[in-house]
């Protein structure tokens, strides 16, 4: 039930327009806070694991490639492609970036002892939404993103994280009157009057 207070967050995107794809975002914030806290509190980096080959990635040619394809003021892809890819209009996911950065600054692009600039927000934030929106693996996004395994990992540990201590107090709290007046309406809508919600119709057409 806590989960469907995030829809006040959709409804109030001015892009939203009641699709399917958007409640698919649920999956992201309805995580327990428990099982992330003791997960980030376990998490540490580790050093050079000796005889393991060290990849040499480039980030910054991952971070332009994702910003080019779906990011740019004329993206590669377009807008219906990227809500099938990342399950939510670009302007929730930039939404999302933007508190995210602002909470946490291990999301912050930051230049290494030798100056080189690492991994954008972009690319952890589309890693850690890709493997909570399709369960694939960690290295999955590599050759595209150039983010390694144990990177991506972390990645969306400290995401998940975060989303939960931004948004816990409003979209994974109870309903109150007035969600449940609005999700009961919404129900009505769509011919099932009466009904709060039911996962097993929510691509109902």
């Amino acid at each position: 039930m806590a989960s469907n207070s995030l829809y006040d967050m959709l409804v109030n995107d001015s892009d939203f327009s009641e699709s399917d794809d958007d409640l698919e975002m649920l999956k992201v914030v309805t995580m327990d806070e428990e099982l992330l806290d003791s997960e980030i509190g376990s998490s540490s980096r580790r050093g050079s694991i000796r005889g393991r080959k060290v990849i040499h990635r480039d980030h910054i040619q991952g971070h332009e490639r994702l910003f080019l394809d779906y990011f740019a003021e004329s993206p590669v892809y377009p807008p219906e492609l990227f809500r099938r890819r990342f399950r939510m209009k670009r302007s929730l996911f930039l939404r999302i970036q933007a508190a995210v950065e602002a909470h946490d600054p291990y999301f912050l692009q930051k230049r290494n002892c030798a100056e080189k600039l690492g991994l954008s927000s972009l690319q952890k934030i589309t890693v850690a939404l890709r493997m909570l929106a399709y369960g694939v693996a960690a290295d999955f996004m590599d050759e595209y993103v150039r983010i390694g395994e144990s990177t991506a990992i972390e990645s969306l540990k400290y995401f998940v994280k975060a989303v939960v201590d931004i948004f816990s107090n409003e979209y994974l709290r109870s309903p109150n009157n007035n969600d449940i007046a609005k999700l009961l309406a919404v129900g009505e809508s769509r011919g099932f009057s009466g009904m709060l919600g039911s996962i097993d119709c929510m691509h109902w057409k």
